[in-house]
């Protein structure tokens, strides 16, 4: 019985000016999708980080794996007219 390891990445979802939304993983360079809804980039970007980690595996590399804590926010910042 083959067993299945669960991996967790911090993915950035962004508003394209086109539509639709863009997703990338910074812990996994290149590893990026779109989706014209969130839901769609998000299944995008599961199967983008599928394919990239069974590359990485492939090729003998090892799998990045992600740190427990992290912090995003958004910060204002003024700029003087």
């Amino acid at each position: 019985m083959k067993s299945t390891k669960i991996f967790t990445y911090t993915v950035v979802f962004e508003k394209s000016r086109e539509g639709g939304y863009v997703a990338y993983v910074p812990l996994l360079p290149g590893c990026m999708t779109q989706g014209e809804t969130f839901e769609e980039a998000k299944d995008n970007i599961k199967d983008a980080i599928a394919g990239y980690l069974a590359v990485l595996r492939e090729d003998g590399d090892a799998i990045p794996i992600e740190d427990d804590e992290h912090i995003a926010a958004t910060v204002a910042v003024p700029i003087a007219a």
